[in-house]
C-alpha cells in the first residue's frame, strides 16, 4: 500500500512545535498486486512488457520466434532474449506483430549467420529471471552477454527505453527491421536516418494480417554513427528473404545511461513523430513510468476487494490487468487512423478507433465485464466496430491492425450490440447497428474489402445454408455444428434488436432462426452432431473426437459444444428430456473420462474437468447451467474448484490461452460472485464469491458491494442472500440491480443447501 503523508514541519528547541499537519491520505497501489508473468508460461501466451490500458504500443522482450508458444514473442521457459519489439498480441492462439526490434550491444555487432531454423538471433543475449522485473508500466532485465541493464516504459502511443551500459568503445544498438514473430513475409521495409540521434521508418508485412503496416520514429539521447545492412537470406524453404538492419555505434562510460524514445503509427512516420513528441516530450523516464502506473491504478481501482489471501489478490488484479491490454488504440494524436478499407482516415482523437477485436472469445465475459465497470469504453469499442463495418463492408470477426483476418466463427458484434441495448447504455445509432448485424448474418459476398483468401472465412457458405436450407450440412461446410450453434445465438441477439427497432417481421424470422440448434441434437446419443446434406448423422461418431479446426466443431468436441444454447437453456432442457435428465447429462460432463481422440486433437481443449474444458471459451458458461435446473449448489461447488485449481500466481497460472482478456474476465466476474450466461439478456447467474468484500466503483460515483459472510476455503455453498436488505431466493441478479448501486450480502456454509431452488 502506498501511503501519502503530509509534510510535518518541526522546530526543535526547549519544546517541539508542529506547525502544520493534515490527515493522512491513504491510496492503494493496486499495480503492486499485479504479476505480469502470469500466463507467460504454459499456453497462456501473454507478454510481460510495459503497456498502458488499451494502448497502441506494446514494447516487450522477445525470447523465441517460432511455434505456438511464440504467439506473444515471449515464453517464460526461455533463457535468451532476441531484443525488444514494439507490437504484441496478448494471449492469442495465432501469432503476428513483433515489429521494430531494438537490441543494445557491446562489442562487435554480430548479425550473421542468421538461421531461420533457430529460435535465437545471432545477437541474442542470455538472461536470468533473477535479474528480470515486470510490473504495470515497467519492465527491466539484465542482458548477460552485453552486461547491459534494459528498462522499458510506455505511454499510449510511444515507448521509452533506458539502457545502462558498461564502459566500451564498441557500444550501440541493432535496429532490426526484418525481424518478426514467426517469420512473417516482409513486403516492404524503409528506413531513413534523419540525424545522428533520429531514425524513422516504415514496414509492411503479410501474415495473419494480410496488410499490416507500421511506421516508427525513434529519438536517441546519444549521437551515433550508423551502417545500414540490406541483403537477402535463404529461409528454411530455400527462398530468398530480404533483410534490413540498422547498426548504431557509440562509446560509453561505465554505467552510462542511453535512452531511446520510440513512437509508432499505422498511418505514416509523421504520425509516429507526432505521437512521440506529444506523449514523451522529455527524457524523464521515471515520470513516464509513474504516469503509466497511475493509469493502471485508475483502471484497477474500478474494483476493490477485501481478502486476507495475498495470492488470490495477485491473481485477481493480474486478471484485471489482462482485461485492459486489448482492444488497442489505433488513432494517432492528430485523429488520423488506418481504416478497414486500408486507407487513411481523418477521425477524432477524442473518439478513437480501436483494433484487435477477438470477439469469438471476448463477447462472453470481457465485454459484459466492461458493461459494468466502464460502459463508455465498451461503447467506444462498439462504435469502432460500426466504423469498421462502414469502411470494410461488414463487421470484422477478428480484426487485427484494421485487417479482416476471417479467424474464428460467428458474428458476435451482434452480441455486444444487443447486450448494450438491453442494459440501457447503447450510445450509438441503434438502427445503423441493427442493419450492420443483419448484413453480417446474411450470405452476401459483395462490397466486402478483404483479401480473396479471407472472404470464404469471413462470409462462409454456412450462412447461405443456414438461411436457405435451414441447417448447415456437415459434408459441405467445416465446423458446421459449432457455426450453427453460434449463429443461432447471434440470431437471437438480432431478434432482440429487431424488436427494439420495430422490425417485427425480422423479429419473427430471427426468433425462429434462434431455435435452429434443435436440428443438431441427436436424441439417441444426446449430443449435438453433424447432419449431412442427406439429413443423416455423420458417422462414425465419438463425443471425445477432435480434429483441430477440421471437423464439425471449433476447438472442441461434442462434449463441450452440446451445451452452447445460452439464449435458450430451457429449450435444451426440454430436448434432453426435462430437468432430471438434463442434470444427469450435465453431471456426466464433469465426471467423464478426460481422454480425447484423434490424430490432430485441438490443443485448445485444456483445463479439463471430465470433458469440461475451462481452458477454452466454448465451455465458459456451462457450470452456471445448474442454476437453471434447480441445483445451484453444483454451480457453487464447481466455480470454487475452477477458481482454486485453474488460476494460479505463476507463469503457467492459466489453463489455456488468455485470449485478449477473456480467461481473466471469467475469473473476475466469478470471483466477484456472478457471471452472465447469455450476453443480450441482462441477467447474471450467481455462483460462489471468492472474497470477503468486493466493491465495484461504478460510473457516476455509485458503488455495488458484494459482502460474503462466513467466507472460508471450506465454505463454498450459499446458505442465504440479501439484495439491498431484501431476501434473495433465486440464483440470479439483474444488470439494473448492479448499475443502480447497492449491496448483495451472501452467507456461506460448508454443506450444499437448497438456497436458490425453485419449487
Amino acid at each position: 500500500m502506498k501511503i501519502k503523508i503530509c509534510a510535518i514541519a518541526c522546530f526543535m528547541g526547549m519544546a517541539v512545535t508542529i506547525t502544520s499537519c493534515t490527515t493522512k491520505n491513504m491510496e492503494k497501489d493496486y499495480a503492486a498486486y499485479v504479476n505480469p508473468f502470469i500466463g507467460t508460461g504454459g499456453h497462456g501466451h501473454t507478454f510481460p512488457g510495459p503497456v498502458v490500458p488499451n494502448g497502441m504500443i506494446q514494447p516487450s522482450p522477445d525470447t523465441r520466434i517460432d511455434g505456438w508458444d511464440a504467439s506473444s514473442g515471449y515464453y517464460y521457459e526461455d533463457s535468451t532474449i532476441n531484443g525488444f519489439s514494439h507490437t504484441h498480441v496478448s494471449g492469442t492462439g495465432c501469432a503476428d506483430y513483433g515489429d521494430i526490434l531494438l537490441m543494445p550491444t557491446v562489442g562487435k555487432q554480430t548479425y550473421d549467420p542468421q538461421d531461420y531454423s533457430s529460435q535465437t538471433l545471432p545477437y541474442a543475449s542470455e538472461f536470468s529471471h533473477k535479474n528480470e522485473t515486470a510490473e504495470p508500466g515497467y519492465y527491466s532485465v539484465f542482458l548477460d552477454r552485453y552486461k547491459v541493464k534494459a528498462e522499458l516504459t510506455a505511454t499510449k502511443r510511444a515507448a521509452l527505453h533506458r539502457y545502462t551500459f558498461p564502459v566500451s568503445n564498441e557500444a550501440g544498438f541493432i535496429l532490426d527491421m526484418d525481424y518478426s514473430i514467426q517469420h512473417q513475409k516482409n513486403m516492404d521495409m524503409q528506413v531513413d536516418i534523419v540525424s545522428d540521434t533520429e531514425i524513422k521508418g516504415y514496414k509492411l508485412t503479410e501474415y495473419w494480417a494480410f496488410d499490416q503496416q507500421i511506421s516508427f520514429y525513434a529519438k536517441f539521447s546519444k549521437p551515433f554513427t550508423y551502417q545500414i545492412v540490406r541483403d537477402t537470406l535463404t529461409d528454411q524453404n530455400g527462398r530468398l528473404q530480404p533483410r534490413c538492419k540498422v547498426l548504431l555505434s557509440f562509446k560509453t562510460q561505465k554505467d552510462e545511461q542511453v535512452m531511446v524514445k520510440m513512437g509508432i503509427s499505422a498511418v505514416d512516420t509523421e504520425g509516429a513523430k507526432k505521437n512521440l513528441e506529444a506523449e514523451i516530450p522529455s527524457w524523464e523516464f521515471e515520470q513516464v513510468r509513474s504516469n503509466a502506473r497511475q493509469a493502471w491504478n485508475d483502471y484497477l481501482s474500478k474494483i476493490d476487494i477485501t481478502t486476507q489471501d495475498e495470492t488470490d489478490r495477485s491473481i485477481f488484479y493480474t486478471a484485471m490487468y489482462h482485461t485492459a491490454i486489448s482492444p488497442n488504440l489505433f488513432t494517432d494524436v492528430d485523429g488520423r487512423y488506418w481504416g478497414m478499407d486500408l486507407k487513411v482516415h481523418q477521425g477524432n482523437a477524442d473518439k478513437p478507433i480501436y483494433t484487435v477485436f477477438s470477439l469469438w472469445d471476448t463477447f462472453r465475459a470481457l465485454h459484459p465485464l466492461l458493461s459494468i465497470i466502464d460502459p463508455q469504453l465498451n461503447n467506444d469499442f462498439i462504435r469502432s466496430l460500426l466504423q469498421k463495418h462502414q469502411e470494410g463492408g461488414i463487421f470484422p470477426m477478428w480484426d487485427l491492425a484494421s485487417n479482416y483476418t476471417g479467424t474464428m466463427i460467428g458474428y458476435h458484434a451482434a452480441s455486444l450490440i444487443a447486450d448494450a441495448y438491453t442494459k440501457g447504455y447503447a450510445d450509438f445509432d441503434l438502427q445503423e447497428a441493427y442493419n450492420a448485424c443483419l448484413r453480417a448474418a446474411e450470405y452476401d459476398t459483395t462490397g466486402i474489402k478483404c483479401p480473396a483468401l479471407v472472404l470464404p472465412h469471413l462470409m462462409p457458405m454456412a450462412k447461405y445454408y443456414k438461411n436457405t436450407l435451414g441447417y448447415i450440412p456437415c459434408d459441405r461446410e467445416n465446423e458446421s455444428v459449432a457455426k450453427a450453434l453460434e449463429y443461432a445465438y447471434d440470431d437471437y441477439c438480432i431478434s432482440v434488436l429487431a424488436e427494439a427497432v420495430g422490425d417485427y417481421k425480422n423479429q419473427e424470422k430471427y426468433t425462429r432462426f434462434a431455435k435452429a440448434y434443435e436440428l443438431y441434437f441427436d436424441p439417441s446419443t444426446r449430443f449435438m452432431r453433424g447432419l449431412d446434406s442427406k439429413g443423416e448423422w455423420r458417422s462414425p461418431f465419438s463425443p471425445r473426437a477432435s480434429n483441430h479446426r477440421s471437423d464439425d466443431y471449433c476447438e472442441g468436441n461434442a462434449w463441450q459444444w452440446t451445451w452452447f444454447t445460452p439464449h435458450d437453456i430451457e429449450g435444451l432442457v426440454e430436448l434432453m428430456g426435462g430437468e432430471q435428465a438434463f442434470v444427469g447429462k450435465l453431471d456426466s460432463l464433469f465426471t467423464a473420462d478426460s481422454s480425447l481422440e484423434g490424430d490432430a486433437v485441438s490443443a485448445d481443449i485444456s483445463g479439463l474437468i471430465g470433458q469440461y474444458a475451462h481452458g477454452n471459451e466454448p465451455s465458459h458458461h456451462i457450470i452456471h447451467m445448474y442454476n437453471y435446473v434447480n441445483q445451484p449448489w453444483k454451480t457453487q461447488e464447481l466455480i470454487d474448484r475452477v477458481l482454486k485449481e485453474q488460476y494460479r500466481n505463476a507463469p503457467d497460472g492459466l489453463s489455456g490461452n488468455e485470449d485478449c482478456g477473456q480467461m481473466s474476465a471469467w475469473y473476475i466476474l466469478n470471483a466477484m460472485g456472478f457471471y452472465q450466461v447469455c450476453p443480450g439478456k441482462p441477467v447474471y447467474s450467481i455462483g460462489r464469491p471468492l472474497f470477503d468484500k468486493v466493491t465495484i466503483n461504478l460510473p457516476e460515483a455509485k458503488t455495488f458491494t458484494i459482502i460474503t459472510k462466513n467466507n472460508s476455503k471450506d465454505n463454498k455453498y450459499i446458505e442465504s442472500a440479501m439484495l439491498n436488505g431484501q431476501e434473495l431466493n433465486i440464483p440470479f441478479l439483474e444488470h439494473k440491480d448492479i448499475a443502480a448501486g447497492g449491496t448483495l450480502e451472501i452467507t456461506l456454509t460448508n454443506q450444499p443447501t437448497k438456497w436458490g431452488v425453485q419449487q
